[in-house]
């Protein structure tokens, strides 16, 4: 619960300071959510509990958050691409698209583990 409770004030702190759109703190926040659900039932219907996914964790991602906080420090208001997009709009869309992927392959991989379970019964 305390991860929860810590992402959902973490991206709403993003959301509310202006450095990333609304949409796109709303947006990783129900990855995280949709990636803990599936970490939490794989746990308890294969017993494995697994944080991390592909050598990237949760050390890896806040790395990246210190990277892009660094970034916002010495460049304030930097944009990329033009000057049109934040730098945490980008990597909050691609964080979105990592945590899908991430979950699509791990539904994959846990529903066949689960399957190959039931079957050999």
């Amino acid at each position: 619960m305390i991860d929860t409770v810590g992402g959902f004030f973490l991206m709403g702190g993003l959301a509310i300071s202006g450095f990333v759109d609304w949409r796109i703190a709303l947006g990783m926040f129900i990855g995280f959510l949709m990636l803990s659900v599936e970490v939490y039932l794989a746990a308890y219907t294969l017993g494995k509990f697994r944080l991390s996914f592909a050598k990237f964790g949760p050390t890896e991602i806040r790395i990246l958050l210190a990277l892009g906080n660094a970034a916002s420090w010495f460049f304030p208001g930097a944009r990329i691409f033009g000057s049109q997009y934040r730098i945490f709009d980008v990597g909050g869309l691609v964080a979105i698209a990592g945590m899908a992927v991430m979950l699509v392959v791990s539904m994959i991989c846990n529903t066949v583990k689960l399957y190959r379970a039931e079957t050999l019964r």
